[in-house]
């Protein structure tokens, strides 16, 4: 072979095994995005459900968040335990209930030993990390890469990223682009001027934090990583409005919970299945190719023994392989650890279309920051008001004292205002209710008061 040519072979040889090399990287890459996908989790902060467009707001501008709805699916019956950010939180990076994990009353920790997401996915193989508000503790158990802003991760490496908002937390700003005379004020709330400029700077933030879910779905956009990542949009607790936050009712416990995932989730579609922030950890896992069966939370103790998850994977309902999940979901209250305010347990239980709720300590006065520190600054018109408004009256009462129990048919009563316990039409449901959360209770080690 004359010496060009073999100058010329060898120079080919060379760039078509630079080709493999770079197409079997490629592929390798390829491979690894498409068997682990990226997990996006996006926690609000403070906000109810039903004030989002794509849940039925007609007040409230989400354009963002209402088409990851459109893109994804939406769950019509996401449920916390707990309606304070710390057990919250909480409980959705353990898969652990508050009781059971030792993050119960506000501002407190898990137990020493309990494990949360970051150690799960991490031994899947996944970079963790979290942006913005923490309220977790202890550091050991909740080791999250910390990460500033709204950007995505970038790398190889399979990413599970929360960002964890502030927003729409109360200290709102200042009202833009809402009119307080043209909202519609639900009927759990005395209708005057004081609540209406309160809801109006409440409905700004939350356009703020939609405005936040837009740039980071842009980022996952321009990162040509949206068709290889799981993105959650979920609510968090109520509002610090009256009724919401601090409760066992639906306006504090149940969540907005949206899921998008291309290729795997049908876009526009909706689930009425019961799930429950304790599900959430269990289904990532198994999103990222591990056994939700057999994961050591740090905490003995789990339904049936051991020391696993108390809640199970919802991948199949993901999926649309299966279209129920749980038949009851529960609901844990103490206002210590709130700064403000005694002792007062409450307890539920909840199936989709009825509420049982134990207010365990009923003869106290319910006291928090809302009418003492009265910090919605619409407190003392409430008290005005209901010395010369009836409504108004009862909407105050019905905050401050509650019976010891109360019974909602949460379909034809979604408010829950209409108080169906001493009904005996319904005495032998809230029977068998009552005796499902004595044994949710005890299997947690709740003793109550």
């Amino acid at each position: 072979m004359k010496p060009l040519q073999r100058i010329f072979s060898t120079s080919l040889i060379m760039v078509l095994c630079l080709f493999v090399s770079i197409q079997l990287s490629a592929w390798l890459y390829a491979s690894s995005e498409t068997t682990k996908p990226n997990i996006l989790l996006i926690l609000a902060d403070d906000l109810s459900w039903f004030d989002l467009g794509c849940y039925g707001s007609k007040d409230v501008r989400t354009p963002h968040i209402d088409k990851l709805a459109r893109e994804g699916m939406t769950f019509t019956n996401a449920y916390t335990a707990t309606a304070m950010c710390s057990p919250t939180r909480q409980q959705l990076y353990t898969g652990l209930f508050p009781v059971r994990s030792g993050a119960m009353s506000n501002h407190s920790s898990v137990k020493p030993g309990t494990k949360s997401m970051v150690h799960h996915l991490s031994g899947l193989g996944y970079q963790v990390s979290l942006s913005g508000k923490e309220h977790f503790g202890p550091p050991a158990s909740f080791p999250f890469e910390k990460r500033e802003g709204l950007q995505i991760p970038l790398g190889p490496e399979p990413f599970c990223l929360v960002l964890a908002s502030r927003k729409p937390h109360d200290g709102w700003p200042d009202a833009k682009g809402y009119d307080p005379s043209k909202l519609t004020v639900p009927p759990y709330l005395v209708d005057n001027l004081e609540t209406r400029r309160a809801l109006a700077r409440y409905f700004t933030e939350i356009t703020q934090l939609d405005d936040d879910v837009g740039i980071l779905m842009a980022d996952l956009n321009a990162k040509g990583k949206a068709k290889n990542t799981v993105v959650i949009f979920t609510s968090e607790q109520g509002s610090a409005f009256y009724g919401a936050k601090w409760t066992c009712y639906d306006r504090g416990l149940k969540t907005a919970f949206i899921v998008k995932w291309p290729g795997q989730i049908k876009p526009g579609s909706k689930s009425d299945a019961l799930i429950q922030y304790v599900d959430v950890v269990p289904t990532l896992v198994e999103i990222g190719g591990g056994n939700s069966n057999q994961v050591n939370t740090g905490r003995t103790g789990a339904p049936g023994g051991g020391d696993g998850f108390d809640g199970t994977s919802f991948l199949e309902v993901l999926r649309g392989e299966r279209g129920k999940h749980n038949k009851y979901v529960y609901g844990v209250h103490t206002m210590q650890g709130a700064w403000i305010g005694g002792p007062y347990p409450i307890r539920s239980v909840r199936n989709k279309k009825y509420k049982y709720i134990w207010n365990l300590m009923h003869e106290r006065m319910f006291v928090n920051f809302n009418n003492i520190g009265n910090r919605l600054k619409c407190w003392q018109s409430w008290l005005r008001d209901a010395e010369t408004n009836t409504e108004a009256a009862l909407i105050v009462k019905r905050w401050v004292k509650r019976p010891k129990v109360e019974f909602y048919d949460t379909q034809n009563d979604p408010y829950e205002l209409i108080n169906l316990a001493k009904d005996p039409e319904y005495a032998e449901i809230m029977k068998r209710m009552k005796k499902k959360l004595e044994s949710w209770m005890a299997q947690q080690g709740d003793l109550g008061i």
